[in-house]
């Protein structure tokens, strides 16, 4: 027993050797200086190295014009043209140095360059730590990286990672863009950038803002993931999450979307969209609302999804799946909506419904016509089986005009005048000054024309040989008093631009918006907005 507890002492206590031995740090060895003098008045505990100074300590070389060597603190001071190597991968040059070989720290100033095969950093002091493989200055720096600067007031650069952090006010200069930030991880082998603060890039034609983003400088490509934004060419691009890749002119965007179009007066929403920049494009999914902004006007249009095309003043809005538009005192819904800028035309097709106050419309295809000049509505067109309905204004009836085409023209935003042609019929309940029920109306003939004061028929005129009835109202069956093709639609009506969407659509809405917000809440990283991120100006 008391053989095997002597053998655990002696593995122990070797064990303790080696552990003391492996800590040991290693000491500065001279191997080679011009003249050497030792002046224990002058210079206690140093010796005094000139002329050609080369000093070795675990693999790292320095060399200099002049060192004070402390022998016993295992320190050296080097002076005059001072470089440090390390390996065949990284060189420190400065007009002075220090170097602790116990904690293998060395500290340089003066003209410091740090170079790498993939870099150079110029600053006026710098600490580097071999042990961390750490670089880390505070009086200012300039990176030079494959064509890209970086400017700085403090960094730090992790030679393993080949990565510089920088935690105060940043500039990055590419040869197309500028990036400023509070806080960036830069890697030099890749020119990938990491934005964790508030950020700008701007480039010659766009703008970027992001405060949590990732920027691929060799590639120009940004994944942004926070409050960002992305403007070029008098469009503003917003949303949770952006892609943006400016050699192909394209960018995604995902969630609380928004994209403004100060040119067209458009601006476009949605919880997903795709961009294509030089072909003039916007694709909108996910709650797709287009509005055209007209002074106190301005037209809603809503459809599963949405797409724009065209330059400056020539605009396509195209409305695919149950498209819907909303404008004051007027509204509609079809399967697709196709509005032309240029011409200002917009068609509703396939199926579609109208409504202009209490008056519904329908037809086989409607063409609402504008003004460009005045950016008012001018006319309407519905072609085949055009059919006019409004109820009476005191009884339960409902007025009907039917025939194959429509032909309306507005004033003052309102339907005022309008011309039903070929096989036209009429219901109409007819009403005196005191709004008590005359007859109730029905004529058949080949064209009809109404004017409307109030939204509410006025005058109604019959057209070549009408044939026309007035019969009382207990005189006429109720199957009598509708025309063949009717349909009452009022509760489909879109009487707000909230009605444009369905519960399902806002309940989704509500979902993101609530997911986005606790995202942001959680969030870790402080976004204060520094002054001298933004407003960075650059000494000269």
């Amino acid at each position: 027993m008391k053989k095997h507890l002597f053998l655990i002492n002696i593995c122990i206590i070797l064990f303790s050797f080696n552990t003391v031995l492996a800590q040991t740090p290693k000491k500065i060895i001279i191997e080679h200086s011009d003249f050497a003098d030792i002046n224990q008045l002058q210079i206690p505990d140093a010796a005094l190295l000139t002329g050609n100074v080369r000093v070795n300590h675990d693999g790292a070389i320095l060399t200099c014009n002049k060192a004070y060597w402390f022998q016993k603190e295992n320190y050296i001071k080097a002076f005059g043209n001072v470089q440090i190597i390390q390996g065949d991968t990284l060189t420190m040059t400065s007009k002075y140095a220090e170097y602790n070989g116990n904690i293998k720290q060395a500290y340089a100033t003066g003209n410091v360059i740090l170079k790498s095969p993939e870099m150079s950093l110029v600053t006026d002091t710098l600490n580097f730590n071999r042990n961390s493989q750490e670089a880390f200055y505070s009086t200012g720096g300039l990176i030079t990286n494959k064509g890209n600067t970086l400017k700085s007031k403090s960094g730090k650069y992790y030679v393993a990672e080949k990565k510089y952090q920088f935690l105060t006010a940043v500039t990055v200069k590419t040869p197309e863009n500028t990036i400023k930030s509070n806080h960036l991880d830069y890697y030099t082998n890749s020119g990938h950038s990491y934005l964790l603060g508030p950020s700008t890039i701007n480039g010659k034609d766009n703008k970027i803002y992001t405060e949590n983003g990732f920027y691929d400088t060799k590639k120009d490509i940004a994944r942004l993931q926070r409050n960002s934004k992305i403007e070029y060419n008098n469009r503003l691009i917003e949303g949770d999450s952006i892609f943006y890749n400016k050699k192909t002119g394209f960018a995604s965007a995902t969630n609380n979307v928004k994209i403004t179009d100060t040119i067209n007066k458009i601006i476009v929403k949605g919880h997903y969209a795709e961009i294509y920049k030089f072909q003039d494009s916007v694709y909108v999914t996910k709650r797709a609302l287009a509005i055209s902004l007209v002074e106190k006007d301005s037209v809603y249009i809503h459809a599963q999804k949405l797409m724009i095309t065209g330059k400056e003043n020539n605009r396509i809005i195209r409305g695919f799946k149950d498209a819907k538009f909303y404008k004051l005192n007027l509204s509609g819904k079809c399967d697709s909506i196709h509005s032309d800028q240029k011409i200002a035309l917009t068609k509703l097709i396939g199926k579609p419904i109208l409504w202009n106050f209490e008056n519904q419309m329908t037809g086989d295809l409607m063409h609402l016509i504008g003004n460009n000049k005045t950016q008012q509505l001018d006319s309407l067109k519905v072609l085949n089986n055009a059919f006019i309905v409004s109820k009476d204004t005191i009884g339960t009836g409902y007025n009907q005009v039917k025939g194959q085409n429509l032909y309306g023209k507005f004033k003052d935003k309102n339907l005022d005048n309008v011309d039903i042609v070929k096989n036209t019929e009429v219901i109409y309940y007819m009403r005196n000054d005191d709004q008590e029920l005359i007859g109730i109306n029905k004529s058949v003939c080949s064209k009809i024309n109404l004017t409307l004061d109030k939204n509410r028929i006025d005058t109604l005129t019959l057209f070549e040989k009408p044939d026309s009835d007035i019969y009382p109202e207990k005189d006429l069956p109720e199957n009598a008093r509708k025309l063949r093709g009717f349909i009452w639609r009022g509760d489909e009506r879109i009487k707000t631009k909230e009605d444009l969407f369905t519960a399902e659509e806002n309940e989704m809405n509500d979902k993101i918006i609530k997911e986005s917000n606790a995202k942001k809440a959680k969030a870790d990283v402080p976004m204060k907005v520094r002054k001298e991120t933004l407003e960075y100006k650059e000494t000269k």
